[in-house]
């Protein structure tokens, strides 16, 4: 029953408008006109595809720390990952508070590679691992591109393990071949693409469906009994021409979510996945594909436990929880696609001191404090004296997590003379159920919404970045959770 035991997604809250994109580059792109509907997600600046990849992975982990603790193995994918030598696993696997005799990897090279390293943690699965695997992408396009209309950022993650009771893993086919459809060299900012006919007849349809039979065939499956077909492709129809093509039933192709989110590159194939389970029954067949540099597909079979594996999030909940963005100089400005002003108080060095950061790192990647073991006082930092009133207590604080605790705000302040990528600049102090108090920057927020008592969350953000060494520097933001906050206004409501 090697499958699949949890899973979780995120995509940011801001949905930039397709209308307000075209209308902006009318006048010199007219020809994308025809792209006008819908949205996209647009992180926020303050996200990558590595702070995605860890909100996806906290909605298929939950807050409890047993299944934490049961992780053997991390494995981050991505085409867009903010290091390229730096393990970004390891990032995320501090970022999670797993065990350091975990193993991990990176996956990158493909848009398949999420696909690709789910492959690889069911493989590790088969003996006896279990493994948390998480895809995120937020790339980057010339401004003015079909490109920059048809992406999304996005992240989705899954919990991998030798008892998987979500979804039954049958079978994997790949298919390995250099077709360069596109690609964006090692000191180059965008893809580069090739012609779409080309892409889609010589590529596409010739690649994708021997690595489905392979996939059917290694799980005794025919076509015709998949219940689920999700094949993410910027061309519109390209699933159901497959589809066409191998005998899957056409009520079975699933929507890539384009008009929604966009196309998220390497994280998508999981995340349509991701969106199948929360929608299959037990017994149904998923199967999921994804083209690049050959393709990769795999197949699945619902389990019983799918409905009690549910996330708190999911790929529902990313769609329901959506502001609509129309400013597109803001979409530009969050993807460093102009040169601003950013005035004095910007002009400061954001060198990280490394020694300090790894001497912390638990307390800064992890949010990690302290409770002390003979009064219960919980503080942040962590100090070898603990703040305890009339007990002064030296060396006797246990690590104690905060970043699955519930909270609200206490006082704040939204300051425009300070250096802001989104001002005004929201920070404030955070207090924290059980005990324990953090003066956070509050983000995803906009002017007005702050108020005394508002009840937050906390997420793992980009805190600044070091342009240049090239270093980005990470800790946790404050976030209006509202989900608490819409459930405590009904329950005033009654």
């Amino acid at each position: 029953m090697v499958g699949i035991a949890a899973w979780g997604a995120y995509a940011p809250r801001l949905r930039l408008s397709r209308k307000a994109m075209v209308a902006a580059n009318a006048w010199i792109a007219p020809n994308l006109a025809g792209k006008a509907k819908g949205e996209r997600s647009m992180a926020n600046w303050d996200e990558d595809a590595l702070t995605m990849a860890v909100e996806a992975a906290r909605d298929a982990l939950g807050v409890e720390d047993e299944g934490r603790a049961a992780i053997d193995g991390a494995i981050f994918a991505s085409t867009t990952a903010p290091f390229a030598d730096r393990q970004n696993a390891g990032i995320l696997a501090a970022a999670l508070t797993l065990e350091p005799s975990i193993s991990s990897a990176d996956v990158t090279g493909s848009q398949r590679c999420g696909l690709t390293a789910l492959g690889q943690a069911l493989d590790a699965a088969a003996s006896g691992k279990r493994v948390l695997v998480a895809a995120g992408e937020r790339r980057r396009a010339r401004a003015a591109s079909a490109q920059e209309l048809d992406f999304g950022d996005a992240a989705a993650a899954f919990v991998v393990s030798p008892d998987g009771g979500a979804a039954e893993f049958l079978g994997r086919g790949t298919v390995t071949d250099d077709f360069v459809d596109h690609f964006r060299g090692s000191d180059a900012e965008f893809d580069y693409a090739w012609e779409e006919r080309w892409i889609r007849d010589e590529g596409i349809v010739k690649l994708v469906p021997p690595a489905i039979r392979a996939a059917l065939d290694a799980a005794g499956v025919s076509a015709g009994e998949v219940d689920h077909f999700c094949f993410p492709s910027v061309f519109p129809g390209m699933g159901a021409t497959l589809a066409k093509t191998l005998g899957v039933r056409p009520e079975a192709v699933r929507d890539t979510l384009a008009a929604q989110l966009g196309e998220a590159g390497a994280a998508h194939g999981p995340l349509l996945l991701a969106h199948a389970l929360e929608e299959a029954a037990p017994g149904q067949v998923i199967l999921v594909a994804q083209f690049g540099q050959g393709a990769e597909a795999l197949v699945f079979r619902v389990g019983g436990e799918v409905g009690s594996s549910r996330p708190a999030r999911g790929v529902t909940g990313s769609l329901a929880d959506r502001q609509e963005e129309t400013n597109y100089l803001k979409f530009l400005v969050f993807n460093d696609l102009v040169e601003w002003d950013r005035g004095m108080r910007a002009e400061k060095d954001n060198k990280t001191a490394l020694t300090t950061l790894y001497r912390n790192r638990d307390q800064i990647l992890g949010l990690v404090g302290g409770r002390c073991r003979e009064t219960g006082v919980v503080q942040f930092p962590r100090t070898r004296i603990s703040v305890a009133p009339n007990n002064p207590a030296v060396d006797t604080q246990e690590p104690y997590r905060f970043a699955e605790r519930r909270a609200q705000v206490l006082t704040y302040s939204a300051d425009y003379l300070t250096f802001s990528m989104s001002p005004p600049n929201h920070y404030g102090m955070v207090v924290f159920e059980g005990g324990g108090r953090i003066m956070l920057d509050i983000t995803d927020v906009a002017p007005g919404e702050v108020e005394t008592g508002l009840l937050v969350k906390m997420v793992f953000r980009i805190k600044d970045r070091d342009e240049k060494r090239g270093f980005v520097r990470y800790f946790w933001k404050a976030a209006p959770d509202r989900t608490a906050v819409a459930a405590t206004s009904a329950q005033a409501a009654e």
